[in-house]
C-alpha cells in the first residue's frame, strides 16, 4: 500500500488525512490538520508525493466535501493544469540548434504579463459561454467594478502563458519520439473571479458547518446564493483554461512548422485541470472533489505529471485508486519558496543545471530552478499504487514567463 501516514486516526478529532509521501514539512501536516477539522469533508483527505504548504489549502491535496465548496482550496488560478501532444517525429529530425525554435514560439504565444494585439478568432468560441457568466457577474458589485477593467482582456489573453512556473516544452520520450507540453491556467480571469469568490467567502462568515480554524477556510453551503453563483463562475474559468492551453498549442505547432520537417499529431493528446473542483462520486456520496495541485488518475486515464525545468516528466495512466479519490500528483512540488530558492542559487547553478536544455538562463528564473522543487523520480516512485508510468519525457527545450 502506498499510503505512508495516516494523520487523525481512531480517537482523533477530524477526519483522517492519508498521506502518499514520507517527504512532508510540518507546515503543510499543521496546515492539512486544520482541514480535516471541517466538519463537511467527506471521508477523508488524500494528499500526493508533490505535498507543499499552499495559501488557504495544501498544494498536493484532494478535498472531498459534501454541501460545501472552499473558494481558497480551488485557488486563484482556476483550472490550471497541462496538455501534451505526441508528434510524428524522432529525435534526429530535429536541428541541432533549437534557438531559432524557441524565439519562434515565443513570437507566437505571448509570455509572462504580454497578450495578443488583437483578439483570436478562436475567442468567439467562448461566447456562449461568456453569456453564462454575465449574469452571475450582474449580481456581484464587486466583482463587476474588478471585471470592468478587463473587460476585452480576457479575449485577447486567450492562448497566452503567464508568468512563475507556467511554461512550454519540447521533449523526447523512451523512444525519441518529440512531444509539445505546456502548462498554464485561466489567466488574469480567472485570478479576478478566484480573487473575488475567496474574499466575498470570509465577508460572509458562513456558519452552517460551524467555525472553520483559519479564515482562508471559508466555504460557501450548498443552497445559499454565493454558493450557486460561485460553482457558476469556476466552471466557466475552467473552460477558459482549457480553451487557453488548446488555443496555445495549436499556436505552438503553427509556429514550429516552418522550421521543423513535416509532422502530423498522434492520438496521445491530453489535456487535464490540476487546480479545479468537480462533482463526482466517492464512497457511495456524491461529493464535491476539490484537487489543490493533483490531477484526476480514474482507472486507465492519462495523465501528466511534469518534473522541474531540466528534469524528467512523466505521461501516466491511472488505476483508480479509491482512498486518493482516484487521484495522483501533479508535478514534484516545491521543496522551498521563491524568495528561499533566491538567496540559496544563482545564474551559475541556473546554468549548470540545465545543461543541454534550450532555454532562459538569466536570473530572472532562478526561482524555477530544478534544485529548489523536490526529485521527481522519488515523487513518482511514492505512487506506484496510484499510477503506472506510459512514457518518461526528458525537455530539451523549455519557454518560462
Amino acid at each position: 500500500m502506498s499510503i505512508q501516514k495516516i494523520l487523525n486516526a481512531e480517537g482523533h478529532y477530524g477526519v483522517p488525512v492519508k498521506i502518499f509521501t514520507q517527504d512532508i514539512d510540518h507546515e503543510s501536516i499543521e496546515q492539512l490538520s486544520k482541514m480535516a477539522q471541517l466538519q463537511f469533508i467527506h471521508s477523508h483527505i488524500a494528499v500526493m508525493p508533490d505535498v507543499h504548504v499552499g495559501k488557504g489549502a495544501t498544494v498536493g491535496s484532494v478535498i472531498p466535501t459534501k454541501q460545501a465548496i472552499i473558494p481558497a482550496a480551488v485557488g486563484v488560478d482556476i483550472g490550471c493544469g497541462m496538455n501534451a501532444i505526441r508528434l510524428s517525429l524522432k529525435a534526429h529530425q530535429l536541428p541541432d540548434n533549437l534557438s531559432p525554435l524557441r524565439h519562434a514560439i515565443e513570437r507566437k504565444v505571448p509570455v509572462g504579463f504580454a497578450m495578443h494585439k488583437q483578439v483570436k478568432a478562436k475567442a468567439s468560441s467562448l461566447t456562449p459561454l461568456e453569456k453564462r457568466l454575465q449574469p452571475i457577474i450582474s449580481k456581484h458589485p464587486g466583482l463587476v467594478r474588478m471585471l470592468r477593467q478587463f473587460d476585452a482582456t480576457w479575449q485577447k489573453q486567450l492562448g497566452t502563458l503567464g508568468g512563475g512556473n507556467h511554461f512550454i516544452e519540447l521533449c523526447l520520450d523512451e523512444n525519441q519520439d518529440a512531444w509539445v507540453m505546456l502548462h498554464s491556467g485561466s489567466r488574469g480571469l480567472g485570478n479576478m473571479i478566484g480573487t473575488y469568490f475567496i474574499e466575498l467567502a470570509k465577508k460572509e462568515a458562513q456558519q452552517r458547518f460551524g467555525h472553520v480554524p483559519d479564515k482562508d477556510l471559508s466555504y460557501f453551503a450548498q443552497g445559499s446564493n454565493s454558493f450557486n453563483d460561485y460553482v457558476e463562475a469556476v466552471e466557466w474559468a475552467q473552460n477558459y483554461a482549457y480553451e487557453n492551453r488548446r488555443e496555445m498549442m495549436r499556436l505552438i505547432l503553427e509556429a514550429i512548422r516552418p522550421i521543423l520537417p513535416s509532422f502530423q499529431m498522434t492520438k496521445e493528446a491530453i489535456n487535464c485541470h490540476h487546480n479545479y473542483v468537480s462533482q463526482e462520486t466517492h464512497f457511495g456520496e456524491n461529493v464535491f472533489v476539490t484537487r489543490k495541485g493533483a490531477i484526476r488518475a480514474g482507472e486507465d486515464e492519462l495523465g501528466i505529471i511534469p518534473g522541474s525545468m531540466g528534469a524528467r516528466s512523466y505521461i501516466v495512466r491511472g488505476k483508480g485508486n479509491p482512498e486518493s479519490f482516484c487521484s495522483c500528483s501533479h508535478g514534484a512540488g516545491r521543496k522551498m519558496s521563491r524568495s528561499k530558492a533566491k538567496l540559496l542559487f544563482n545564474q551559475q547553478d541556473l546554468i549548470a543545471q540545465t545543461q543541454g536544455i534550450e532555454c532562459r538562463k538569466d536570473s530572472g528564473v532562478i526561482d524555477e530552478i530544478p534544485g529548489a522543487y523536490k526529485d521527481i523520480d522519488q515523487v513518482i516512485a511514492y505512487q506506484s499504487d496510484l499510477i503506472d508510468v506510459v512514457h518518461t519525457l526528458k525537455q530539451i527545450l523549455c519557454i518560462k514567463g
